[in-house]
């Protein structure tokens, strides 16, 4: 990686190491193990992260250059490509807390996330505390002699809370915690925690950065190689280290990174602002919007708002299911950070698993709509939303036609 470089020659100029030259295109190296010569050699490339190339669970090229890239786009250290974002999250938990520890983590938190940790609460005794973020007290009311980890999102699903992140890292290392931080929303083009304090970033690599809805993946990158020992042996015990293909599909995506996020979170403000402004919409939650609650600590930290945000629609369930039912361009799908816009309801799909009071303290009404912004014409896009909100007579009579059809 050349030394300085910005976000968008990072991305562009990811590079498999060769002895005497480098191929142009990162080659795909799918082989499920590696041959030798030299026995104590062979020995010692079991022994660390970093040495050679035995068997691809342990490591392998293609997924090597993924892991240096994103430690560079990330500032990081050194990073380990997971089999999925939640391959990531669990091998972080696992890897770095244990039986009686205590966490502390960010209200809103992503459904699936915030479920792993109630399971291990129950059967391992984990203790999880969740606390609103932005209350200084409440933080450190939480606090107890146990407590090993602070677990936060740069960009909250899906309501698009903005933690203070160099506030909050620095809180965490000064009474001795871990400082974990989800950026899959708001990727490394617009944040960097590391940068802000953090010790450990990781991803659903599955979103923005594959950014083709084709892979799945995640990633953990760390802010130092103890970190990564740890989580490097323990990751690769529970067998959670990323397949060469998935890994190389994510590296094709990765060099679109910059300019798909860059038009995406355009897209997203000119919809959020229409939206804003229809009357069938109560309530719109993208931290660009002046009114978000993140507003200006999102302008002061991230170089962009997003391209993810929700809305309310005043009717409730009834409302979502008409509205879902009338899309026609964009498309109800799980997932996000793909090219095509989409949606879901976020009770039904991501956090599904949350009990009613968590849905009510995260904020997640019935009716609750996430939108994933793609890379479509914003003026198309908006058609669409319209006629499904039933507020276009010309869409209107079109979709009434092609129901009688």
């Amino acid at each position: 990686m050349t030394p300085g470089a910005r976000q968008e020659t990072l991305a562009v100029h990811a590079t498999a190491r060769q002895p005497d030259s480098t191929p142009s295109a990162i080659p795909l190296y799918q082989t499920s193990v590696f041959t030798f010569t030299d026995l104590d050699v062979f020995a010692d490339a079991f022994s660390r992260p970093d040495g050679a190339f035995t068997y691809s669970r342990l490591g392998n090229p293609t997924t090597r250059a993924l892991e240096e890239v994103m430690s560079a786009l990330e500032g990081g250290r050194a990073a380990m490509a997971t089999a999925s974002g939640m391959g990531a999250i669990s091998t972080v938990i696992l890897s770095l807390l244990q039986a009686g520890d205590h966490v502390i983590v960010q209200q809103g938190l992503y459904g699936g996330a915030l479920a792993l940790l109630r399971d291990l609460a129950a059967r391992w005794g984990l203790k999880v505390s969740v606390v609103d973020v932005d209350d200084p007290a409440a933080i450190a009311a939480a606090l107890t002699p146990t407590t090993r980890m602070l677990y936060l999102e740069t960009i909250a699903n899906p309501l698009g809370q903005v933690c203070d992140l160099p506030a909050l890292a620095g809180w965490a290392r000064r009474h001795g915690l871990l400082s974990v931080v989800d950026n899959t929303f708001a990727t490394p083009i617009l944040c960097q925690p590391l940068r802000h304090g953090a010790d450990v970033v990781l991803h659903s690599t599955t979103k923005y950065i594959g950014g083709h809805s084709d892979v799945v993946g995640g990633i953990i990158v760390v802010s130092e190689p103890r970190l990564h020992r740890t989580i490097w042996e323990r990751g690769t015990e529970f067998g959670a280290s990323a397949d060469p293909f998935a890994a190389w599909l994510t590296l094709r995506g990765l060099q679109t990174l910059p300019v798909r996020v860059e038009r995406q979170c355009r897209n997203a403000g000119i919809l959020a602002r229409r939206l804003a402004a229809h009357e069938g919409v109560t309530a719109v939650h993208w931290p660009g919007l002046p009114g978000h609650p993140s507003h200006a600590r999102a302008a002061a930290q991230l170089a962009g708002f997003g391209g993810v945000f929700a809305f309310d629609l005043a009717g409730g369930a009834e409302a979502i299911r008409s509205f879902t039912k009338r899309i026609e361009l964009v498309t109800l799908t799980p997932s996000l950070g793909g090219v095509t816009t989409t949606v879901i309801t976020p009770r039904s799909s991501s956090h599904s698993r949350l009990t009613a009071e968590e849905l009510a303290a995260a904020g997640l009404g019935e009716g609750t709509i996430r939108v994933s912004v793609g890379l479509e014409d914003p003026d198309d896009l908006w058609a669409d939303f319209e006629q499904a909100l039933g507020t276009a007579p010309s869409c209107q009579a079109r979709h009434d036609a092609k129901g009688a059809a």
